[in-house]
């Protein structure tokens, strides 16, 4: 019943942009928090963002700010629009929905995970 679903993965040269999209279902999407994760081979996930229900950005991205999340609570859809990619930010991306709206960037208060899109940034 409930769904995230992750697109707008792909491959792109160093410096290019890309638009990742979540698609949620299944649940009240106006009441979650909505964070992007990432995961490269051999190495942890780790948060890159996360958007309040408010719509508020807890904490700053992982791409030190080439990287902009965003939400359309009537689309229910989140969004991370990254800039300027460099190879380090290739890894599998995953959003993740916490149901009490708060967020926070450990992966413990995400209650929902998508498969997750590739992104592979290489010349």
């Amino acid at each position: 019943e409930v769904q995230l679903v992750e697109s707008g993965g792909g491959l792109v040269q160093p410096g290019g942009s890309l638009r990742l999209s979540c698609v949620a279902s299944g649940f009240i999407f106006d009441d979650y928090a909505i964070a992007w994760f990432r995961q490269a081979p051999g190495k942890e996930r780790e948060g890159v963002s996360c958007i309040s229900r408010d719509g508020n950005i807890q904490y700053p991205d992982s791409g030190q700010g080439r990287f902009t999340i965003s939400r359309d609570n009537a689309r229910h859809t989140v969004y991370l629009q990254m800039s300027d990619l460099r190879p380090e930010d290739t890894a599998q991306y995953y959003c993740a929905g916490d149901l009490d709206g708060l967020g926070g960037a450990r992966m413990i208060h995400y209650d929902y995970w998508g498969l997750g899109t590739q992104v592979t940034v290489s010349p």
